[in-house]
């Protein structure tokens, strides 16, 4: 019977409608960039997951008598830093910090994003939602997380939270603009003329039509998130430099750049790993929700 359909959808020039997994399968055959980027990340969560593992020495031990060791020297992978600090151990502790970091900043731009773009969108808030999204991306992202992180002072929470503001303009905007379109839409009409609630046309409607390129959308919020988190921590005005981040890494190692140049080398090496199969995980999401590549497969 299953045989006969599929032989009759053909024979109309159809294609029988593939699975979310056949989908994937036939993708990660044609979209390998995308496979060595969930690869890629695969390998960054387990280090993070394993650190205490991982990790030959402890990252915030101290020792001055073997600072700026070279690699390999006494046991260290990496060398030391200018403090006699593990260099391997605090990279390896460090995807840990770009993880949480990254995966905060996606929560909070998503959530808060979503919920202006789904009043702005449908509740008919438009102007005064949107020109407060426009004055926050008016201001250069880098400048306006500064100044956030200035008022709330150095944390990882507080990096979270400003990152997070600074990107959630771009998830509302964008779930404003597909609203928009869904609210014309038959199966919304009809709901509202049954006389549902607006939160249930929201929830029940609208909500689980947006989620595809907001998924999209967070992915590279993610990425942006983790390079943002080592800009201000570079900056001095990030994680407490107490903390193993990459960026306060770079940060520390910019002043020992012609003693030790290999300081740098190792978490800036972490970093563009990270936001480069995060990046590459993005797209081949994006090609995975894509309606227009799953009509055409």
């Amino acid at each position: 019977m299953v045989v006969g359909q599929t032989q009759a959808l053909t024979r109309a020039g159809k294609r029988p409608e593939r699975s979310f997994f056949q989908r994937a399968r036939y993708l990660a055959a044609r979209h390998t960039s995308g496979v060595i980027g969930a690869v890629g990340l695969l390998i960054i969560v387990l280090v993070a997951l394993l650190a205490g593992v991982l990790a030959t020495h402890s990252p915030t031990e101290t020792d001055a008598v073997n600072r700026l060791l070279g690699v390999g020297a006494k046991g260290h992978l990496f060398g030391t830093d200018n403090l006699g600090r593990d260099v391997f151990s605090r990279t390896v502790y460090g995807t840990r910090v770009s993880l949480i970091v990254g995966v905060g900043v996606s929560v909070v731009a998503v959530v808060v994003g979503v919920a202006f773009g789904l009043l702005a969108g449908y509740c008919r808030v438009d102007s005064a939602l949107m020109r407060l999204m426009d004055a926050l991306m008016a201001f250069p992202g880098i400048v306006l997380a500064i100044g956030i992180m200035a008022m709330l002072g150095q944390s990882m929470l507080n990096v979270i939270i400003a990152l997070g503001v600074v990107y959630m303009p771009r998830v509302a905007r964008l779930v404003r603009s597909v609203v928009l379109g869904l609210r014309e839409r038959q199966f919304v009409e009809a709901a509202q003329a049954t006389g549902l609630a607006d939160i249930h046309i929201l929830l029940r409607h609208i909500l689980p039509n947006i989620w595809s390129p907001v998924i999209v959308q967070a992915t590279f919020i993610f990425a942006e998130g983790v390079l943002g988190e080592a800009g201000l921590s570079f900056l001095g005005i990030g994680p407490p430099p107490t903390i193993p981040s990459w960026g306060n890494m770079l940060g520390e190692a910019r002043q020992f750049i012609r003693e030790a140049p290999l300081l740098m080398v190792f978490p800036g090496a972490a970093l563009t790993l990270m936001v480069l199969s995060l990046n590459l995980v993005g797209d081949g999401i994006r090609d995975l929700l894509d309606p227009r590549l799953r009509r055409r497969q």
